[in-house]
C-alpha cells in the first residue's frame, strides 16, 4: 500500500482538526497531546501523521514531504506557494485577518508604519488601496507595536478581538476570513490519486454532515 503522509498545524486548529478525521475513520494510534513526537502512525497502516508549526505545513506539502496538509488559510495567503490544491474549506478554527489601531485613532496621513507576521498579505491590501506602508516584522505581541510607537497600527488574526481590548485597540478593517483548508501536493495528486482522494472524500463527507 502506498504510504500517505498527512501534516497538521499544532494548537487550535489540531484540536479541531482531530475530530474530523475520526468522524472519517481516521485516528492516530496514541494519544498526541502526551507525547512529544512529531510523527504518528494511525488506525491505517499507510497513512501516518506529522505534527508541525502551521507556518511549515504548506513549505512541507509544496515540496512533496508531506502528501496532504491542514493548514489556515491566513498562513497559506502569507505562503504565496504553488505545487499544491486547496480541495477543501475544514469550516474550522474561523477567525478574521484584520488591522488594528488604538481605539478611536483617526485615519494616518501619509507613511504608515504597520507591525505584523503577515509582511506578504499586508504588502498586497496597502498596495491595492494605493496607501505607503512600511512594514514591521513580528512574531508575537502585535498588540504592543501602536501603544509604544512602534506603528500606526497593526495586522493580526482577530477572533473574539477580546486581547486588542484588554490593550486598547480596536479591529478596522477586514483583509481575508479565515479557515482551516486541506491542501495536496499536485505531483502525489497523480501519483497517489486513489488514496489521496479517499481522504479528501471522506473528509469532505464530514465537513457537509456538519454544515447541515
Amino acid at each position: 500500500m502506498t504510504q500517505i503522509t498527512l501534516a497538521l498545524t499544532k494548537g487550535r486548529i489540531l484540536k479541531e482538526t482531530l475530530p474530523l478525521l475520526a468522524a472519517a475513520g481516521i485516528e492516530p494510534v496514541e494519544d498526541i497531546f502526551a507525547s512529544r513526537k512529531l510523527v504518528f502512525e494511525t488506525n491505517h497502516r499507510h497513512l501516518r501523521l506529522l505534527i508541525l508549526r502551521g507556518s511549515d505545513v504548506a513549505t512541507y506539502v509544496q515540496f512533496g514531504a508531506a502528501d496532504i496538509g491542514v493548514a489556515g488559510k491566513d498562513g497559506l495567503l502569507e505562503h504565496q506557494g504553488d505545487g499544491y490544491y486547496e480541495p477543501l474549506d475544514l469550516g474550522i478554527a474561523r477567525c478574521k485577518l484584520m488591522t488594528a489601531v488604538p481605539v478611536g485613532a483617526q485615519p494616518q496621513k501619509g507613511r504608515l508604519r504597520v507591525a505584523t507576521k503577515f509582511i506578504n498579505v499586508a504588502r498586497q491590501f496597502y498596495a491595492e488601496q494605493g496607501r505607503q506602508a512600511d512594514l514591521i516584522k513580528l512574531y508575537g505581541a502585535m498588540e504592543l507595536a501602536p501603544i509604544l510607537d512602534l506603528a500606526h497600527e497593526i495586522v493580526d488574526i482577530v477572533d473574539t478581538g477580546n486581547t486588542l481590548k484588554a490593550n486598547g485597540l480596536e479591529a478596522r478593517e477586514t483583509i481575508a476570513e479565515i479557515s482551516s483548508r486541506l491542501i495536496v501536493n499536485k505531483a502525489a495528486m497523480k501519483t497517489k490519486y486513489k488514496e489521496i482522494q479517499t481522504v479528501v472524500d471522506a473528509l469532505a463527507k464530514v465537513v457537509a454532515e456538519n454544515h447541515e
